[in-house]
């Protein structure tokens, strides 16, 4: 994707062949800052603090930390140490143990003098896998988008969107914002609602700055108005990405888009969900009992940075001193609420059976 009419990937392998570049997305839309991480320990706070955010992207960028801590240990206690490290830093985004669980067994049968050379080979691997898994879904999601231009004879059509699923939360393309860049190459007119998503504020710092350089239409929406705006019939699909996907066909995906779904299931706004293989977890049976929900700190509730009139970046804080504050990260849609599921290999119900069919593969990993 395009950042001043250059191309950009969220991540990526710098010149001299082995430290990370990674966009540090805690700047934006601010500051443009790429961040170089050059130890397993740097991956690892990278994925913990939000310098890298989105289910597909923590897990390349886990898969470039084993291959950073193969530089420094590539011994067995070295894999296990690295493993063990990266995978605690997010608990919710399944990517990141499916990308960790890929290296490691591709590591651990091979001599530790060959594992940091494979270890680099295999997250390219797993990189240009999610851009290529990236555009299948692109094209997937373009066939519905083009079935309501042509219903809508050509008028704009309306989209939806919650937290960030575009290309910064992946390498390249997006989840849910794939099929919204594609209809905007082939001349489609489009236009997204662009949710601000409290309390991180992922739509109107990351979706709202990657649509307006990418040059797609779109308007910022305080998080309690979709529904207002569906009763008027103003949204004409709702598109969102998830963390995992349970094999019941449960969505887990950032906090408020449960809210979304219900207001899209009764106003008739057919609700879709974004992802990767990689983001189902076939070992999860129900997402609202099993899906763990990461509650992070107070402080991303109370304060909140901006940019001041005169371009100074400052932090203020928005709650009363005292008052306690939670901050649930994450919450489930329940299957019954999901429209479909847009993946690479097509767009599929949210249920057992079609998620089975689609990924057979995926379930003998998960029994495993």
């Amino acid at each position: 994707m395009k950042v001043d009419g250059k191309h950009f990937r969220s991540i990526w392998r710098e010149h001299d062949g082995w430290s990370i570049g990674a966009i540090d997305q805690r700047r934006l839309p601010h500051e443009f800052v790429v961040a170089k991480l050059k130890s397993c320990e740097d991956a690892t706070v990278a994925i913990r603090d939000m310098l890298v955010r989105g289910a597909p992207l923590i897990g390349a960028t886990a898969a470039y930390g084993m291959a950073l801590a193969m530089r420094e240990d590539a011994s067995d206690a070295g894999l296990k140490r690295a493993y063990d490290t990266l995978v605690v830093a997010r608990p919710t985004a399944i990517n990141l143990k499916w990308a960790l669980d890929e290296m490691r067994m591709a590591l651990a049968p091979i001599d530790p003098l060959e594992r940091a050379e494979a270890a680099y080979a295999r997250a390219d691997e797993i990189v240009e896998q999610d851009v290529e898994i990236n555009r299948g879904i692109a094209g997937n999601g373009l066939k519905l988008i083009e079935a309501i231009a042509s219903k809508k004879s050509g008028e704009t059509v309306n989209v939806l969107t919650h937290c960030n699923a575009g290309w910064l939360a992946t390498v390249d393309w997006g989840t849910a914002t794939a099929p919204i860049y594609l209809a905007h190459e082939r001349g489609i007119r489009i236009h997204v609602w662009v949710d601000e998503t409290r309390p991180r504020n992922q739509g109107a710092s990351l979706t709202a700055w990657e649509l307006g350089h990418h040059g797609v239409p779109h308007t910022v929406i305080p998080d309690n108005t979709g529904g207002h705006l569906m009763q008027h019939g103003m949204v004409d699909l709702a598109i969102v990405g998830t963390d995992r996907v349970a094999a019941n066909g449960d969505v887990c995906n950032k906090i408020g888009t449960y809210l979304k779904a219900l207001a899209a299931h009764d106003n008739g706004v057919p609700f879709y969900v974004a992802l990767p293989s990689p983001t189902i977890d076939f070992a999860v049976h129900d997402g609202i009992r099993d899906i763990p929900i990461e509650q992070r700190s107070g402080v991303e509730v109370t304060d909140m940075t901006g940019r001041t009139a005169d371009g100074r970046l400052e932090t203020v804080r928005i709650v009363p001193e005292g008052s306690p504050v939670a901050n649930y990260a994450f919450d489930v849609t329940p299957a019954r609420l999901v429209t479909g599921l847009i993946t690479e290999r097509g767009v599929l119900k949210p249920d057992r059976a079609s998620l089975a069919a689609a990924f057979p593969e995926r379930i003998a990993a998960a029994a495993e």
